[in-house]
């Protein structure tokens, strides 16, 4: 049974202040580790590729793809960060690709919903779901959220150059 607001069972002690800030500092530095473990890296070695031909190369692989949503072929391994580690690691890769507003918003957009593809659906398998089949789902929404982004995006600039079309506005 719990003390009525506190959430905490009778007779059991609610640590201190004191207890309480070292228990989340101690959480957070150790979760920060891990971020920064996978995301500094990531960025360096994004940041090294840029200056050979082998990111410029793999991005005109990935761009017919890509450019469907309205990114550039070297965003391809962003999600494959996103989709195999976690947002972080995506991010540590977009960073060094200079992307432009709508892009990383894109980006944010469809990574947000298919991310850490395959510990989540292991997770979901365990629980009788089939992880699979969901997972699958997670990146049919997110190329569907991806398109309609890119459409309204591409219906926002048609009506922003009509307005600025318009006698007195330009």
């Amino acid at each position: 049974m719990s003390e009525p607001g506190t959430g905490a069972a009778v007779g059991e002690s609610i640590p201190g202040i004191p207890t309480r800030i070292r228990t989340g500092l101690s959480a957070g530095f150790r979760t920060s580790l891990k971020i920064i473990k996978v995301s500094i890296p990531l960025y360096v070695a994004v940041t090294l590729l840029k200056g050979t031909p082998v990111l410029d190369l793999l991005g005109k692989v990935f761009a017919p793809v890509m450019g469907i949503f309205g990114l550039p072929g070297e965003a391809a391994f962003a999600f494959v960060a996103a989709f195999l580690l976690n947002l972080y690691a995506a991010i540590a890769v977009i960073a060094p690709l200079h992307l432009t507003s709508f892009q990383v918003t894109q980006c944010g957009l469809m990574m947000g919903v298919a991310h850490n593809l395959v510990v989540e659906g292991g997770v979901l398998s365990t629980t009788g779901a089939r992880g699979g089949v969901l997972t699958l789902c997670r990146l049919v929404i997110a190329c569907v959220a991806g398109l309609l982004l890119r459409g309204l995006w591409n219906l926002w600039e048609i009506a922003s150059s009509w307005a600025m079309a318009l006698p007195g506005l330009s």
